[in-house]
């Protein structure tokens, strides 16, 4: 755990404190209402959420294809029976299927400029889980063998020196994943520490959010996990901001963003993870 923790340190908590203090000072009259806040927070956990179940599957299909594997899908892990050498490599399809995920939300950021803030909100959040959940999950994989990707690693045997170099592949990956988030904000406060408080809010508090999609289960696997992911996301994000330029189309306010759409859609999403996915899913 302590390499894990300051792996968090390096590569999420030290970016963000870089990245905020780059950042312009707010004006003193400057104001910001808690309706963006409270849009921003719950799409982010709503986009968490479908993001991580995206990605479970894409680790169940792969093994329910593969003979000799009979994978369950869950709502918060996945298992199987039976054996196959493949097993273990197919642990980071999850990861893939997260970064295509990532890159698709990222391509409608920037492309579709015709729709209301919420959805672009919910696109940029959509962009940085599936960005973040995979290029975290390949960072400390690099370090730790019992993730997803570790496990993949392992697989392939992959010598110290080759880890490490994945590793700082994946750092520089996370910066241009930032960098590219935080062009595409779809708001004017990008520059200034205002967007430093919100993604700080957002993506803290919707950690809140998410722990009862994944409960029952060990209580530090139910924070860790979207402890990890934000913070490592934040990181890059608020330091992409302090380095970038906003793009011609961030030139909006997010006053106009709505809590309505989010709350059911998370609502509703929270009952298919417990009623639907909570006992298991066959393949």
């Amino acid at each position: 755990m302590t390499t894990l923790y300051i792996l968090l340190f390096a590569i999420g908590l030290l970016p963000f404190l870089l990245g905020f203090g780059l950042l312009r000072p707010v004006a003193p009259d400057s104001r910001s209402g808690w309706r963006p806040l409270a849009s921003s927070t719950l799409l982010c956990a709503l986009a968490f959420n479908l993001t991580f179940f995206w990605q479970e599957i894409w680790l169940v299909v792969p093994k329910a294809l593969t003979p000799g594997l009979d994978p369950v899908l869950y709502h918060n892990d996945h298992n199987w029976t039976g054996g196959d050498p493949l097993a273990e490599l197919l642990q980071g399809t999850g990861a893939i299927g997260t970064l295509l995920s990532g890159l698709a939300f990222l391509a409608l950021l920037a492309g579709v400029r015709r729709v209301s803030v919420t959805w672009r909100l919910f696109f940029f959040w959509m962009a940085f889980q599936g960005l973040f959940q995979s290029l975290s999950q390949l960072a400390i994989g690099t370090l730790l063998p019992g993730n997803d990707m570790g496990r993949a690693l392992v697989w392939f045997g992959l010598s110290q020196s080759a880890k490490t170099a994945l590793l700082a592949l994946a750092v520089a990956l996370m910066a241009a994943a930032g960098a590219a988030l935080a062009r595409f904000w779809p708001a004017v406060s990008q520059r200034t520490r205002r967007f430093g408080w919100h993604m700080l809010g957002a993506t803290m508090v919707s950690i809140l959010l998410v722990i009862p999609f994944r409960v029952p289960r060990e209580p530090i696997e139910v924070v860790l996990i979207p402890l990890a992911v934000n913070l490592i996301g934040l990181g890059w994000l608020v330091l992409g901001a302090a380095l970038t330029r906003p793009s011609r189309g961030s030139r909006a306010t997010l006053a106009a963003a709505t809590l309505g759409g989010p709350t059911i859609a998370l609502a509703l999403t929270l009952l298919f993870f417990q009623l639907v996915l909570r006992p298991g899913i066959a393949f």
